[in-house]
């Protein structure tokens, strides 16, 4: 009978399968039984939600789909009854483990539930003793992550269409978007992106609980839907930490009062939360995007269409917004979305050369409202794409002055001070401005590489105890994470310095992967560092062989330290190779290093005072990474310099320059609250 029950189940939501609609309510309704009943039957019978129970059959549908009819994903995806590209990839993957794109090339095992793969399916990254690289890569799982929760912070989740009529949705959620885009711009306010709450569009959590794991205190919930030239809009504002309703409306308003009706809501909320505006950020508020309701209407519909996150989503997204500028020329708003979307057609659409319009719209956006962030936003991505990083730079930080919440902002920024102009202070603080408003927009994977990005920024800068709370979460979302591991080893040594802990954590995360010419590397520094010199050349050896294999030199910084180890052994010949390279390489370098790097090749072939000398100019950088102070005073190639007087002031000096910083920066983390949810 319970299968039987279970099979009539599946029959009624295929049925139903195209319709977005079709939920819970619906499943109850259609099998004769109260919603409470069913979530219980379900729950017992199949150990998942109902809602859980009906999307894994939608995704077990979409994976025949994609192995048995020539069918795109945005096919496939409106085909199953998501309403979303961008969701039904994540909830692919999530089930998966790989994305709708990559199904014919895995097997699949059919059934309620996939087997999941225990490795991800693409990864790069490494940790070095001296220099440490870090890239995030794609990824699995997904358990619940309870936040700390700030007192100003809220997030909007997805308003529901109360109408029957789908062809409105657009009216609804740009309705949500709009409220959502005048929160964020407000500075005392922590307001989660869009994408975030996008996955909580049917969930079957408690308000508290979605709050919880956002890490907010408020929920804003609504449901709407447009009859003729009316907005019919009913929202209710909700403080979490007690489940209390603090405000809610029901609105009737034409559509020639939108913008009223958007300003009110958002004066509302500010209102019931106590939240401090300044008047410079009210006038802000106070903007109506546009006087044009025809070419507001095109925008919302461009808006939409943009959000699916398909090539034909981004084509239709831009035609509409074309026609939103075409009926209204003074639109800023719409031509400033339209120069992002040229950015993004650009980029990822191939055989396209779109500059120049993106350009066009970002200045005219410029030009009509010199303060909307999505104009400089546009402009700082014209920037990026010709390799103007420091033009980029001043957009981009004007643009997060007037939307501080703004993710897309927020993770550009994080990424120049990674790849292009490193920092490590500005690098962490915008990583952590990126985790406290956008990690929920990533499958459970993604959020394992995103958490390991983070703890390696924070070690770098020395927030040692919280870089190993940031690592385990990276594992405890997904335990499979070799990478983690390995970078663990390091943060544990930065807590510890016990290199013989550290060497042992090593080899346990070699032993997922025997060919990992990172870890290997790795084992043989922390040999080098012991000075085990055959240890370290057995593993030098590995290392080498695999490079030459690939024709590639990953660590060119650290052919000095191989270089050492093999003169040592008496191999004078590959010494005298390796040391070559590491010369060829520092004469090119310009990063804050390049003065320890000479002193290294200067101590190597015994000119102490020149090595001296180099390491004094070393002492004047900043930005340092806490592996300089913490291995450079233990460095075999220093040993005959170690003693003298020069060399261990140099030590201090760096020693205590790096921990001056590390205070400065703790203290203008922590007057942002950006440590409160590590």
């Amino acid at each position: 009978m319970d299968e039987a029950f279970i099979n009539q189940l599946k029959e009624l939501v295929m049925a139903n399968l195209s319709d977005e609609h079709f939920g819970v309510s619906e499943l109850a309704a259609e099998a004769g039984m109260s919603r409470s009943n069913l979530l219980r039957r379900i729950q017992k019978e199949q150990g998942c939600s109902a809602s859980q129970f009906i999307r894994n059959i939608r995704l077990e549908e979409g994976m025949n789909l994609l192995l048995t009819e020539s069918k795109t994903v945005s096919e496939v995806t409106y085909m199953v009854g998501f309403n979303s590209t961008s969701y039904f990839i994540k909830c692919f993957r999530e089930q998966y483990g790989y994305p709708p794109g990559e199904a014919g090339q895995h097997q699949v095992e059919t059934g309620s539930s996939a087997t999941l793969p225990t490795k991800p399916s693409r990864t790069w990254i490494w940790i070095t003793a001296t220099v440490a690289l870090l890239t995030v890569a794609f990824i699995l799982f997904t358990p619940r992550q309870k936040q700390l929760i700030g007192d100003k912070s809220i997030a909007v989740l997805p308003f529901i269409n109360d109408s029957n009529d789908s062809s409105n949705v657009y009216v609804v959620n740009g309705l949500m978007e709009s409220i959502l885009n005048k929160l964020q711009a407000l500075q005392g306010l922590k307001v989660v992106s869009r994408t975030s709450v996008e996955k909580y569009r049917n969930s079957e959590l408690t308000l508290p609980e979605i709050a919880s794991e956002l890490g907010v205190r408020y929920i804003l919930e609504g449901s709407g839907q447009k009859q003729g030239n009316e907005i019919l809009l009913s929202v209710q504002l909700i403080d979490a930490t007690t489940d209390d309703h603090l405000w809610a409306e029901q609105y009737n308003q034409q559509m020639d009062n939108i913008f009223a009706l958007q300003l009110e809501v958002a004066e509302k909320i500010t209102s019931a939360i106590e939240l401090t505006i300044s008047p410079e950020e009210q006038e802000r508020l106070n903007q109506a995007p546009t006087s044009n309701l025809v070419a507001y209407d095109y925008y919302l519909k461009g808006l939409d269409q943009l959000h699916k996150e398909t090539n034909d989503g981004l084509n239709n997204g831009i035609a509409l917004l074309r026609k939103a500028v075409n009926e209204d020329e003074y639109f800023a708003l719409a031509h400033g979305v339209l120069s992002i979307a040229y950015y993004y057609k650009d980029r990822y659409v191939p055989n396209t050369t779109l500059g120049d319009s993106l350009i066009y719209y970002a200045d005219k956006a410029l030009l009509l409202n010199p303060q909307l962030a999505p104009a400089l936003t546009g402009k700082a991505l014209y920037y990026l794409q010709n390799n103007d990083v420091h033009q980029a730079l001043e957009y981009l930080e004007k643009a997060l002055e007037y939307n501080p919440n703004s993710a897309t902002v927020i993770n550009t920024l994080s990424d120049i001070y990674t790849n292009h102009i490193p920092n490590t202070g500005k690098y962490l603080e915008y990583a952590l401005m990126g985790i406290n408003l956008d990690i929920h927009a990533n499958d459970s994977n993604t959020a394992s590489y995103i958490y390991l990005h983070l703890s390696n920024a924070l070690v770098q800068n020395g927030f040692v105890d919280e870089a190993i709370k940031s690592i385990n979460k990276s594992l405890s979302y997904n335990p499979d994470n070799s990478i983690s591991e390995y970078v663990k080893a390091y943060i544990v040594y930065a807590k510890n310095q016990d290199i013989k802990e550290t060497e042992a954590m090593l080899h346990k995360a070699l032993g997922n992967d025997s060919t990992r010419f990172d870890i290997l590397i790795e084992l043989g520094n922390v040999n080098f560092y012991q000075r085990n010199w055959e240890e370290a050349r057995s593993y030098f050896d590995r290392y080498l062989q695999i490079c030459h294999h690939l024709r590639m030199d990953p660590y060119p910084h650290k052919n000095i330290d191989m270089a050492y180890t093999y003169r040592q052994l008496g191999q004078t010949d590959k010494a005298d190779e390796l040391v070559t390279r590491f010369k060829a390489f520092i004469e090119q370098d310009q990063s804050v290093y390049r003065h320890l790097f000479w002193a290294s090749y200067y101590a190597y072939l015994n000119q102490n005072s020149k090595a001296i000398e180099q390491l004094q100019q070393f002492t004047q950088q900043e930005q340092l990474q806490i592996w300089v102070p913490l291995f450079t005073p233990h460095d075999p190639l220093f040993d005959n310099i170690r003693y003298m007087p020069e060399f261990k002031t140099c030590m201090r000096e760096i020693d205590t320059r790096f921990w001056q910083n590390h205070k400065k920066l703790k203290k203008q983390l922590n007057s942002k609250h950006l440590l409160d949810n590590i």
